[in-house]
């Protein structure tokens, strides 16, 4: 896109819309239209069983993702060039061309800021950020005037240091550096979403390995942003050391939790999915970020832990070797029962309850002589701690409680026997 037009050729550009031939590149741009929606929709059809990426290339529909606009521009430039040989001066293409490329722009940036910060408040803002300054540029192209702006924003100039700048360069800079995080920031989704795509035993290490893969390329993607921007790379020797001294000094505590959150998914001592407490918090570590873990308990509270003080502090894992997990339930049962016949009968109903296993298998014990009765202790064991244990626990309970009835064993309750005194005579 070499090509800029004036005001007479905004003109002419006007009077050759209306002449006959505007029809036939009225017919290869619908054309281009239309093959590029078929290509992408043919595409869209293949892969639609398969997750990953290709949402930020098709979008929710076939014509909002980013391979619609790319499609439809080559297919339009491939066009511009068979006019001339049709004896066609091209009119509507030199409009068609810049839509096409603010389109573009819009496109890939809402798709991949959507994919990358899915949470993120301030997306919809820089969407419709992009979407002004992209419609305004073709505009101003279209026009003639963007050339016009740019010489004056050329004559604009300051001095920083031995370097001189002008605010165009800096926009331009600025513009180059948005493209190149955009473009990591989709790199590192797609890469994320391929190793997080099979959620397995090595889920921790899939985090691990995005975690540092979206690290290192935003870091390059910023080394190249600002190189793009003119800045001098060097200058970024005093900007490290400042750094570390704020690192040193205020931000310490963050850096620790960075660092912990590492060292965690590093060493596997703590993984998605595990039964922990933590401060008195138990439930399932549902996700490991690089600065704090999120814990979500039996009842759906969610608890955000820094990762420093998973490193620092106890921690209670439940399946950290083995995800077995054994609970227990105590019973009285009255002075005189038959405890040997009884308690083989408790550990056969005990281990038929659902959740319970049968290795290690459950075990009764005579654990107290109580003032009512005789304690007694079942202990079991289950491999589904993130399930709960109050459900399997009343499960047992019930299964007790239905033995019992029916070997016509009572459970004693507290009596006490009340004694008058005699009156003093």
């Amino acid at each position: 896109m070499n090509e800029t037009l004036t005001f007479d050729e905004l003109q002419a550009l006007g009077a050759a819309l209306l002449k006959p031939a505007a029809l036939t590149e009225l017919g290869l741009l619908l054309a281009c239209l239309g093959l590029a929606w078929l290509i992408v929709w043919r595409l869209k059809s293949h892969l639609s069983g398969q997750p990953g990426p290709q949402s930020v290339l098709f979008g929710r529909h076939v014509v909002d993702g980013v391979l619609f606009p790319v499609l439809a521009l080559l297919l339009a430039f491939g066009a511009r060039r068979l006019l001339p040989s049709l004896g066609v001066t091209p009119a509507l293409f030199k409009l068609a061309v810049p839509v096409l490329v603010s389109l573009l722009a819009i496109r890939l940036t809402a798709r991949v800021l959507r994919a990358a910060l899915p949470e993120s408040g301030w997306v919809r803002l820089v969407e419709r950020s992009v979407s002004w300054l992209a419609w305004g540029g073709s505009i101003l192209w279209i026009a003639g005037l963007l050339p016009l702006l740019m010489q004056e924003l050329e004559e604009v100039r300051w001095k920083m240091g031995a370097t001189q700048m002008s605010l165009r360069a800096l926009l331009e800079g600025g513009l180059t550096a948005v493209l190149v995080l955009v473009l990591a920031l989709w790199l590192s989704a797609v890469i994320e979403a391929r190793l997080l795509r099979n959620v397995t035993s090595d889920l921790s290490m899939r985090k691990i390995g995005a975690n540092i893969t979206r690290a290192l390329l935003l870091f390059v993607g910023l080394l190249f942003a600002l190189s793009a921007a003119g800045i001098d790379l060097t200058a970024l020797g005093v900007l490290g050391g400042a750094l570390g001294v704020g690192i040193g000094f205020g931000l310490q505590k963050l850096a620790a939790n960075y660092v912990s959150g590492f060292v965690i998914l590093a060493e596997r001592s703590l993984r998605i999915g595990d039964m922990v407490k933590v401060d008195n918090f138990e439930g399932r570590i549902s996700d490991i970020k690089t600065r704090y873990t999120v814990i979500r308990a039996l009842n759906g509270r969610e608890a955000v832990v820094p990762n420093e003080m998973l490193i620092t502090q106890r921690v209670e894992n439940s399946s950290l070797a083995d995800p077995r997990v054994a609970l227990s339930t105590v019973v009285q049962v009255a002075y005189g029962t038959d405890l040997e016949a009884l308690m083989p009968r408790l550990t056969e109903v005990v281990g038929a309850v659902p959740r319970v296993l049968a290795e290690p298998g459950p075990s009764v014990q005579l654990s107290n002589f109580a003032a009512d009765g005789l304690e007694l202790t079942l202990n079991f064991w289950i491999a589904d701690p993130e399930n709960g244990a109050g459900g399997v626990r009343s499960a047992v309970n019930l299964a007790v409680l239905r033995c019992l009835n029916a070997s016509g064993i009572d459970i004693p309750f507290p009596q006490r026997v009340l004694h008058r005194a005699r009156p003093v005579t």
